[in-house]
């Protein structure tokens, strides 16, 4: 049975993504930090494994991947957004931003690449935004993490290519999670009509394709694929 750890996975993309995995046959482990009580009910749900971890810390990370053992495929889900005007953010909010969307996603990485290249064999699937393609207004620190990650990802499929690592990454829309909800009812109804889908996605959408790029085991590596409804082209 391949094995599937997948950060943030307590809520959101992140528990659409265990369930789908889960149905498609893998043992999976959920990655969470703070949602232990929503953790444990989807672990207890699909039949998987837990492990807390702050992403943002590396020896958190470590020991993670310790606990986890073999793993096939790694899906750098966790991430945090926020609103700032540039110029009134603190360094802690910044260094968080970062911390959590970027630096997170190369802690999870490093751990699990020596087992990946010893198997000569692996998926890493990251999670973006659509806001790191193209950018969004008041939220320059969260599209500077989701850019890095696609960045990454890019690079990182160079790398690890000859050793049949693939590495591949999601850019979501706007997704009917949590994390937007903060973004209240006229804003998501003007996104909504932006979109020529004209609705918010869902996580089991997202869930989908990263399942796919995770699943494939063909000739996709190093590409972004973005479910946004057509938001952006």
């Amino acid at each position: 049975m391949k094995r599937v750890l997948i950060t943030g996975a307590s809520r959101g993309i992140g528990a659409a993504c265990a369930r789908v995995f889960a149905k498609s046959g893998y043992g999976v482990i959920i990655n969470y930090n703070y949602s232990e009580e929503e953790a444990l009910r989807l672990a207890e749900e699909i039949g998987a494994e837990t492990i807390r971890a702050d992403v943002s810390d590396s020896a958190q990370v470590a020991d993670m991947f310790k606990a986890a053992g073999e793993v096939d495929v790694l899906v750098n889900n966790a991430g945090i957004s926020g609103f700032y005007m540039l110029d009134a953010m603190s360094d802690d909010e910044w260094n968080r931003m970062i911390g959590v969307n970027l630096s997170g996603m190369f802690y999870c990485t490093r751990a699990v690449l020596p087992q990946m290249l010893r198997r000569k064999s692996g998926a890493i699937v990251n999670v973006s935004s659509m806001w790191g393609i193209c950018g969004a207004s008041c939220e320059a620190a969260y599209s500077a993490s989701k850019a890095g990650v696609i960045g990454l990802t890019k690079a990182l499929a160079k790398e690890v290519g000859p050793s049949g690592i693939r590495v591949n990454c999601v850019a979501p829309g706007a997704i009917d999670t949590e994390m937007n909800k903060k973004l209240g009812e006229e804003a998501i109804k003007e996104l909504c009509e932006e979109t020529p889908l004209g609705r918010l996605g869902r996580p089991e959408e997202v869930a989908a394709a990263i399942l796919f790029l995770a699943d494939d085991e063909g000739f996709i590596t190093g590409q972004v694929l973005s479910p946004n409804g057509g938001l952006i082209i």
